[in-house]
């Protein structure tokens, strides 16, 4: 699956990082391309995020690659709609892909051209849910490793359980 994820909307969607962007809209930018690349690497997913540059005078379309996610600026005059857009009706027919956007027009648009429309809550509950695997497994194999048992070897653990049953 390869995501396309509308960067400035997903923040805006996103609690957490719409409140880092009230005082740092880089920091929320760089949270939001840190959390992808990690849910990236869980799932697999081929990543995508785009960011509007639309309104900045003479912006060139440019792209970056940062821990598997790829992050793409728009052009001037290039919504991150009209990026998504044009990738999707290119690409959909060889790729699954799945555009994370709450633009209910962009979302008719792609599920036309053969994408799947993801909300930003379904991406975000998936991203929390993922964490909380992984918080639990550390835990798990945290408390497990505290035993001595787990340490050692069964040969070790059959003799001492027979060494055991000789002083009984």
């Amino acid at each position: 699956m390869h995501l396309m994820v509308d960067g400035y909307n997903f923040i805006n969607a996103w609690e957490i990082l719409r409140k880092i962007a009230e005082d740092d809209l880089d920091s929320a930018r760089k949270k939001l391309i840190d959390i992808l690349a990690d849910f990236s690497g869980y799932k697999g997913y081929k990543i995508t995020i785009v960011f509007d540059s639309h309104l900045v005078k003479g912006a060139m379309r440019k792209k970056e690659t940062f821990s598997n996610v790829e992050v793409i600026f728009t052009k001037e005059g290039e919504t991150a709609d009209n990026y998504i857009e044009q990738y999707v009706y290119k690409n959909s027919k060889n790729e699954k892909i799945g555009v994370v956007t709450s633009d209910y027009l962009e979302q008719l648009i792609i599920l036309g051209d053969g994408a799947l429309r993801i909300p930003p809550r379904e991406l975000i509950y998936e991203i929390e849910h993922y964490r909380k695997e992984i918080e639990k497994k550390e835990k798990e194999k945290k408390h497990s490793s505290d035993r001595l048992e787990d340490a050692l070897e069964d040969e070790v653990i059959q003799k001492l359980e027979k060494f055991k049953k000789n002083l009984e």
